[in-house]
C-alpha cells in the first residue's frame, strides 16, 4: 500500500507552514521535477484564504512519482495509468463558522504528479491567462484546481466546470499579482 504520510517522507524533508488558522502540509516526495516548495504552500494558503476556509484548518499538499499516482489513480478511480492530480476530501463545511471545538478540520490532501504535469505543460499553455506552458504554471493551475476539488467544487457538468474554471483564474490571476 501507498504511504501518503507527510512525515514519512524518506528522500524530502516535509515543509509545513501553520499560518493563524491554516496549516499547510507540503512534501516532496518525488525526484523528477525540482520544485519550489515554498511556492506551493503560499499558493494553498492564498486559495484558502480567498476561499474563506475561516476555521482551524489542515491541508495536504503532496508531490508524487508516476507510480505512485498511478497506483492510486487504479486504487481510488479505477483508471489506469498516472494522472497530474488527485484530490482526497474528508472534512466538509470548511467555510463554515468555527465550532466550539478546538479540533482543526481536515480538508484533505492533494497529490499531484509533477512528471505527468512537465508532459502536459506545453500543450496546455494558454489554457489560462498567464499559463506560459511552464512546469511551474502547470503545477500552479493543479495546486489551484485540486484544492477546490478537496473544498467541495466539481466539473462533472458544464456549468459546474465554467464556475471552477472562473475560481481557478481568480485565484491564479490573485497569486501572479501578489508576486510582483
Amino acid at each position: 500500500m501507498t504511504s501518503l504520510n507527510p512525515s514519512e517522507s524518506a528522500t524530502n524533508a516535509s515543509k509545513t507552514t501553520t499560518r493563524n488558522h491554516l496549516t499547510i502540509h507540503v512534501t516532496d516526495d518525488q525526484d523528477d521535477v525540482q520544485l519550489d516548495m515554498m511556492r506551493y504552500q503560499q499558493l494553498a494558503t492564498a486559495v484558502l484564504d480567498r476561499q474563506g476556509v475561516n476555521r482551524a484548518s489542515e491541508l495536504s499538499v503532496i508531490f508524487v512519482s508516476s507510480n505512485v499516482i498511478a497506483e492510486l489513480n487504479q486504487q481510488h478511480m479505477g483508471h489506469q495509468g498516472p494522472t497530474d492530480v488527485l484530490a482526497f476530501p474528508i472534512d466538509e463545511h470548511a467555510t463554515q463558522p468555527q465550532d466550539t471545538s478546538d479540533t482543526p478540520l481536515l480538508l484533505g490532501d492533494v497529490v499531484i504528479c509533477p512528471s505527468v504535469a512537465a508532459d502536459n505543460c506545453s500543450s496546455n499553455k494558454n489554457s489560462y491567462p498567464g499559463h506560459r506552458g511552464t512546469v511551474t504554471d502547470e503545477i500552479d493551475l493543479l495546486v489551484v484546481h485540486g484544492i477546490l476539488h478537496v473544498l467541495g467544487m466539481d466539473h462533472a457538468d458544464e456549468h459546474e466546470q465554467q464556475q471552477m474554471q472562473k475560481s481557478e483564474r481568480t485565484h491564479l490571476a490573485a497569486f501572479r499579482e501578489s508576486e510582483v
